[in-house]
């Protein structure tokens, strides 16, 4: 076909138009109008492009208003980049969001005495105060009101109080057999410091945690004698005197002879409030103002363990202790041991946090003690030296760095693990030993608040996971992530 009637043709399409137009002249490109078919196209072509565009900005606008609210901490070390796919779908927006929390939020204690304000009920502001750095310990004067006071320890009674600690426990010669430990493995577990001899504190140590009962370095000196343990007595015993000795030689022995309230670890009765939806609304408050304090996520507190209400009658004490044990890779946190999948001998608490209150003020004594607290060193052998023993709250809690006398209504909480320098539960504290001193006037009344979270962030993981699969109620906003509780202006230096 030759240029003219390509030209032609051109114009019978575009009869109204080409009228009036004269022929273009003759080209080696094809011809076509200016506002013929070529233009239109072209001009409908970016046309879609522009609307694409502009959905698409609007689309981002929507996606960036949506997430503008979540937690930055979503972005922790466990949450996934960018250019890595996104985890497979998610649960209902009504279910804990616990994956999203990879990081948790700690308080600075700033220094000792700094005070900071905290908001944890409206139109009311309660004032901080940093009472060591090591641990991490602050108090709060006012925490709790007089009637939650009152009926915390109403409940208590109504339900009823039990006995804290057995005389003496039993079966610990079936567990040394279930882990199949020889005599010098048990010797070699006790020689803390590695010298062939076990000294008195790591004989008393060992007793204490393993038998429950707070043998003094005279009572001990009692034992060897009628067990004839200590043959050459220098008070020691060697790796052959111990081979001589049943794993329940001590145990037999104190149960022979009798033991006593005061010589156990701790002499007092307790009870458990549970404070779950349902429960009473005062102790649903105080679950709440504890939230805010803390600033963890609901889920997370909602999660561990019932209230703890605890009375000391005249005489009544607690030794010094932790409140949660260190973690080794076969130890399980007692909360999350279901969701390891692993059979493990060892278990302790996990309790990451301790929120302590006092319902009453005591005539005399009963104060919290915290032996080493701010100490620049920690040294388990130097708590027992020249028979004075600082872990004894009955004979040296004057000797202790810091005591905290019970006032009633105020709360004193601290955290038992460090930080692992990434946002979740590191090492235990060791400074965060502390102890209850003996009442001796009155009766003292106090509540603990643990908060119980696995060191090991998968397997706290595996168990949120395991937990929201189970049926839940209708209202289920207690277990979602209260914005307002994360709010960083909840704590306000003062």
């Amino acid at each position: 076909m030759s240029d003219n009637q390509e030209a032609s043709d051109a114009e019978d399409t575009t009869p109204s138009e080409s009228a009036t137009l004269p022929l273009r002249p003759h080209s080696d490109r094809p011809t076509c109008n200016k506002t013929g078919v070529c233009s239109r196209s072209y001009f409908v072509v970016v046309m879609v492009f522009f609307h694409v565009y502009i959905i698409n900005v609007i689309a981002l606008l929507f996606y960036v208003h949506y997430n503008s609210g979540q937690d930055d901490t979503s972005q922790g070390r466990d949450a996934p980049s960018s250019n890595q796919q996104q985890p497979e779908s998610p649960r209902p927006p009504s279910k804990p969001e616990f994956l999203r929390v990879s990081s948790l939020t700690r308080i600075e204690g700033i220094r000792v005495g700094h005070v900071q304000k905290v908001s944890l009920m409206q139109n009311k502001v309660h004032e901080m105060r940093t009472l060591s750095m090591k641990p991490l310990l602050f108090e709060i004067p006012g925490f709790l009101s007089d009637d939650e006071c009152r009926v915390v320890m109403q409940l208590a009674q109504l339900k009823g109080l039990m006995e804290s600690q057995l005389m003496v426990q039993e079966g610990q010669e079936e567990l040394a057999k279930e882990l199949n430990l020889s005599p010098d493995e048990i010797f070699n577990l006790l020689d803390i410091n590695q010298d062939g001899q076990l000294q008195l504190h790591e004989i008393l140590t060992h007793s204490r945690v393993r038998d429950g009962i707070w043998l003094t370095p005279e009572n001990l000196r009692e034992i060897y004698t009628g067990l004839k343990a200590d043959k050459d007595g220098d008070g020691l015993l060697s790796l052959e005197e111990f081979r001589l000795l049943s794993n329940d030689a001590f145990q037999r022995f104190l149960l022979q002879r009798g033991v006593k309230k005061s010589q156990l670890v701790r002499n007092s009765r307790h009870t458990w409030l549970y404070q779950g939806k349902g429960a009473h609304q005062v102790l649903q408050d105080i679950k709440t103002k504890v939230t805010r304090l803390t600033r963890l996520p609901p889920s997370l507190v909602d999660l561990s363990e019932p209230l703890q209400v605890v009375r000391y009658e005249q005489g009544g004490h607690y030794h010094a202790h932790h409140d949660s044990g260190p973690v080794y890779p076969e130890t399980a946190c007692t909360h999350t041991r279901l969701a390891a999948n692993t059979s493990t001998p060892f278990e302790t608490s996990c309790r990451y946090i301790t929120v302590l209150f006092y319902l009453n003020s005591v005539e005399g004594g009963g104060e919290t003690a915290f032996p080493v607290a701010d100490n620049r060193t920690y040294d388990e052998v130097s708590l027992i030296q020249n028979d004075v023993d600082l872990l004894d709250t009955r004979r040296n809690c004057d000797k202790s760095n810091l005591r905290v006398k019970p006032s009633k209504g105020t709360a004193v909480f601290w955290y038992n693990y460090l930080s692992d320098g990434k946002g979740w539960v590191g090492e235990q504290d060791e400074y965060a030993l502390h102890g209850g001193c003996m009442v001796t006037q009155g009766t003292k009344w106090v509540a603990n608040k643990w908060i119980n979270i696995d060191p090991d962030y998968q397997r706290q993981a595996r168990y949120q996971q395991l937990v929201s699969q189970q049926p839940e109620d209708d209202d289920d906003e207690d277990l979602t992530l209260n914005q307002d509780t994360q709010s960083s202006d909840i704590h306000q230096d003062l």
